[in-house]
């Protein structure tokens, strides 16, 4: 297997899976809006080099931990971002097909974006986002529609002024992919900004 991590820590490209989890848009029933929103947040975000590698697939579970699993060990993601499937309703396995594959949990990341949706609906306490570490491999489970994606991802802002009031989880994602031995990213700090403990 070609090393794809030794390249992106040489290259200090990150390889990021976006992974759009449903069975419609799969499907072709209707357009899916989850690959974009993610490619057009991380575009604005991100300020060092990267590459996506997308899928769109169905909400099966077996399928889902395989696409994973293929992108942490394969495909040298260093962070992999799903969306959609994190709902109550029988068809919504994401977060099970997630665990299937982890090594660790990491339980906070799905408590923060809890917090941060129940500022808009009160809904948001059904989510069951998590995340988990795979190898060297970050995978966080996101909602399923833009608006929340953006939300989660960058924080809640003050309408007002614009400043950020709750920060979101990808402040933490840079420092969590230095810990498990990926490659350093860097973000657009009006955007994100990135926290590392000063050394």
């Amino acid at each position: 297997m070609l090393n794809l991590r030794s390249m992106q820590l040489e290259n200090h490209e990150a390889r990021i899976g976006l992974v759009s989890i449903s069975d419609r848009a799969s499907q072709g029933v209707y357009e899916d809006e989850g690959l974009p929103a993610l490619k057009n947040w991380l575009s604005k975000a991100l300020s060092s080099p990267w590459q996506p590698v997308e899928r769109l697939i169905p909400d099966e579970r077996a399928l889902i931990a395989k696409t994973l699993a293929e992108l942490c060990d394969e495909q040298g993601c260093c962070l992999v971002l799903t969306t959609g499937g994190t709902g109550p309703a029988p068809r919504d396995i994401t977060p099970e097909a997630t665990l299937d594959v982890a090594d660790r949990e990491l339980p906070g990341f799905g408590e923060q974006m809890r917090q941060i949706s129940l500022a808009f609906v009160p809904t948001a306490i059904l989510s069951r986002q998590t995340a988990v570490i795979r190898g060297k491999s970050l995978i966080v489970n996101l909602p399923g529609r833009p608006r929340a994606i953006q939300e989660t991802l960058e924080g809640l802002r003050d309408a007002s002024t614009g400043a950020l009031k709750v920060p979101g989880i990808f402040a933490a994602i840079p420092y969590g992919i230095d810990l498990v031995g990926g490659p350093k990213i860097l973000t657009n700090e009006d955007v994100c900004k990135a926290f590392r403990p000063k050394r």
